[in-house]
């Protein structure tokens, strides 16, 4: 008998399926986290927006830090707080969200900051990035390269099938990307069946495609500092990050890798 399922979004609806569809057993991602604090002289107080389900979440506590996980799904944040309970989580908008306080480090991966599809969009979250982030505080973000896209098709060539097994029962993927260029969007559709399943289930999504210049142009204006952008290595990158391993500033990669600095204030 299939697990119960959800879906309105797939994925996030399923936090369960997500970890088995996406793992990440020796923490990469929480990991690279961890190393660039300490390289770029972060604090212990780390809002993560984009949380998903906990899982970095629950690492960085283990390491010491007090973390507010920030996800707009919110079957995820009830399988974070259910799962990573010395970590506090909330529902909200990543474009306009207000805690009423103040973070040492912002994390957003997985490229949940192209999320922001348009330029008002990302000057909003950049703002409130600003409003909860301690003067000198880190934003660290983990996305997709737009530059990668230029003339490469590697990513957009034909359907991708994959399976994954929950609970016994096979989850079968196919998954078609491609360029929404007037928008500067990543579009993707991908179509899920399993056994049992009475119709396909359709969902679509898209990330926006950012390139190094201009992401620095976006942060610049919001009064961030860049103190890195680095294609890799990374949690998703074919060389797999390692602590305290050379930052590649060749920005040809899939991946897009930022640290950026919150400038004080002059009085």
């Amino acid at each position: 008998m299939s697990p119960e399922i959800h879906s309105s979004n797939f994925l996030t609806d399923n936090p369960a399926l997500y970890e088995q569809q996406f793992p990440d057993p020796e923490h990469l991602a929480a990991r690279f986290v961890v190393d660039l604090v300490g390289r770029f002289g972060g604090g212990k107080s780390v809002l993560d927006v984009g949380c998903g389900t906990g899982r970095d979440a629950r690492y960085w506590t283990g390491q010491g830090f007090d973390v507010v996980g920030l996800d707009s799904s919110e079957r995820m944040v009830e399988h974070a707080g259910n799962s990573c309970p010395g970590a506090e989580f909330v529902v909200g908008d990543m474009r306009d969200f207000a805690l009423g306080r103040r973070f040492d480090v912002i994390t957003c991966l997985d490229s949940a900051l192209l999320y922001c599809h348009t330029n008002a969009e990302l000057h909003g979250f950049l703002a409130r990035c600003r409003d909860h982030l301690e003067p000198g505080g880190l934003l660290i973000a983990e996305m997709r390269n737009g530059a990668f896209f230029l003339g490469n098709i590697e990513l957009l060539d034909g359907v991708r099938e994959r399976t994954v097994v929950w609970e016994g029962v096979p989850y079968r993927s196919r998954t078609r990307l491609w360029i929404d260029h007037a928008a500067q969007l990543l579009r993707r559709r991908r179509v899920w069946d399993w056994p049992g399943c009475a119709e396909p289930l359709d969902q679509r999504s898209a990330w926006r495609l950012l390139f190094p210049l201009e992401l620095r142009s976006y942060l610049d204006s919001a009064g961030f500092e860049v103190l890195a952008l680095f294609d890799e290595p990374g949690p998703r990158t074919d060389a797999p990050w390692e602590p305290d391993a050379a930052l590649s500033d060749r920005l040809s990669g899939d991946r897009l890798h930022l640290v950026a600095r919150l400038v004080p204030e002059q009085s």
